[in-house]
């Protein structure tokens, strides 16, 4: 490009680099690489030779060279990197002044730092400054145009701002993005970490043998892929312990997904866990991804599922055999790398007996199964647990939480039918009625469904006042309501409360619970 060139050809030229440029920084945000071609193109389509972009590293307040094109002599990785000071040469004047500095022959400027060797002494030179959204200066935009007039020197120059301007949007973009990216990946790491914390096996409460037995097959299956079949009653922590497998397994920094098989019919169940294509049933208005799809190099636990009916588990042992599938309303097959966990609290044995389980699932389900025992049969564990969940509730509510030595005694009574997801609900039911932080046994509440029912039992069971006349039970003709029975006893006790909870069964803390929502009224002795 010299002097021969109109300015008119010129700036059609420059045109032309400018959309070939602006699609390059668009085409993606690795700043890095679309800078080094948006160096090539000015080289190749405007004779600016030796591009080099410099950004400015505010943390040692310096200019970083980032992208150079010099095909004679290009820059190495393992070179040492080239930085200019802020006022030094001419990159570094224009990143303390912020203006742009166009020079006819560098030979001739004493502040021209030539660090590289690259630059011809006797041809121009042009730096513009990379500004940011608030108009900083962040970095500076340099080369060598041939030799040419004024007009067409300033034309480069007003073109190479432009192009700064370009790459400075670009590197900003590119640098926001980087950042958000960086902030969901630790915001990610950070969820894992708590995630594993949760589940971890410190979390894992109990010193019983048979809880010591689960801890103990807990840490051998979490190595392995082997399906697991979690046996026990509702509440034992099944999700609990399906939770610590995941996350203590290789598969940890992949997906667990969970699905609760009782809660939906079969064939929303079907859609559920192997997805739907559009169109496959009304309502299917787009394609959609199924639990076993989204599991993929992950596990899925399927709770409840013993409740599925038979013909809804002869498609799923399909997936647990051959580990594909097709969508509903699909042909094409699907192939996925999921560890299956199921739990489920029936008597599967009984169920296959029957007909309502069918056998070659059974057998395929239960490769490692795992009996969670009722709290019931391991109360030695309960005062541990309590203290365990009273820590987390004390946590959530910001206040010191403590338990006395009655209030565990009055729970290590009670027979736990809802086991340990019913205590976690006493537990904060109580912390909630406790002003001080302090739970005594007056503010632990137990289930009505188990006490009204040993009460019901009790309370058909006591027997009426002696005759005075001939000393023989005295026979009613109807039978008194609980009400009736709880006066009736109270009265036979003389109104002491430990004597009639005696006569029906029950415990001084039930019987007061019903004196106080029967109303009934105590006589002063």
């Amino acid at each position: 490009m010299g002097l021969e060139i109109s300015l008119f050809d010129l700036e059609r030229q420059l045109l032309a680099a400018m959309y070939s440029i602006s699609s390059e920084l668009n085409s993606s945000l690795n700043y890095a690489e679309s800078t080094n071609n948006v160096l090539k193109i000015l080289h190749n389509q405007c004779k600016l030779l030796c591009g080099m972009l410099t950004l400015l590293d505010e943390e040692r307040d310096i200019l970083m060279i980032k992208s150079l094109h010099n095909p004679s002599q290009p820059l190495a990785s393992d070179d040492k990197p080239v930085f200019y000071k802020v006022g030094e040469g001419i990159v570094g004047e224009v990143l303390q002044h912020g203006s742009a500095i166009v020079i006819r022959q560098i030979g001739h400027d004493s502040r021209f730092a030539d660090k590289l060797a690259l630059y011809d002494y006797d041809k121009p030179y042009i730096c513009v400054p990379l500004r940011d959204g608030n108009n900083k200066v962040v970095g500076a935009l340099s080369a060598q145009p041939p030799m040419c007039g004024d007009a067409e020197l300033s034309a480069l120059s007003r073109f190479l701002e432009m192009v700064a301007n370009l790459i400075a949007k670009n590197v900003q973009l590119a640098y926001k993005v980087e950042t958000k990216e960086k902030q969901l990946v630790d915001e990610r790491d950070g969820l894992r970490r708590k995630v594993r914390n949760n589940y971890s096996f410190k979390n894992l409460v109990g010193h019983t043998k048979a809880m010591r037995q689960i801890f103990e097959q807990i840490r051998l299956v979490s190595r392995w892929d082997s399906t697991v079949l979690l046996r026990g009653e509702s509440g034992t922590g099944k999700e609990l312990v399906a939770n610590a497998i995941h996350y203590n397994s290789p598969r940890a920094n992949n997906p667990f997904i969970k699905l609760n098989c009782a809660a939906l019919p079969d064939n929303l169940l079907e859609s559920e866990l192997f997805g739907h294509e559009k169109g496959a049933f009304t309502g299917a208005v787009k394609q959609r991804k199924g639990r076993f799809e989204m599991a993929h190099n992950g596990t899925i636990f399927l709770d409840e599922i013993g409740e599925t009916s038979p013909a809804f588990q002869a498609k799923l042992l399909r997936v647990l055999q051959e580990k594909e599938f097709e969508r509903v309303g699909g042909t094409s097959t699907i192939s996925v790398n999921v560890r299956i966990i199921a739990a489920t609290n029936r008597n599967l044995e009984e169920e296959v007996s029957q007909g309502t389980f069918r056998e070659d699932l059974y057998y395929r389900l239960n490769v490692m199964p795992m009996y969670l025992p009722p709290l019931r049969e391991r109360t030695e564990d309960l005062p541990e647990l309590a203290e365990h969940m009273i820590k987390r509730l004390g946590l959530a509510q910001q206040r010191e939480l403590s338990l006395t030595d009655s209030a565990v005694r009055a729970m290590m009574a009670y027979s736990w039918p809802g086991n340990v997801r019913e205590l976690e609900n006493t537990l904060e039911r109580a912390s909630v009625l406790s002003e001080s932080g302090t739970i005594g046994p007056e503010l632990v509440s137990f289930s009505q469904l188990e006490t009204v029912g040993q009460a019901s039992a009790s309370l058909s069971k006591v027997p009426l006042p002696s005759s005075p006349h001939n000393g023989a039970p005295m026979v009613r003709e109807r039978v008194l309501d609980e009400r009736e029975q709880v006066i009736d006893a109270l009265e036979r006790s003389g109104w002491v409360k430990a004597k009639a909870a005696r006569l029906l069964n029950m415990t001084p803390r039930q019987i007061a619970y019903r004196i106080q929502i029967m109303n009934i009224e105590m006589k002063e002795l």
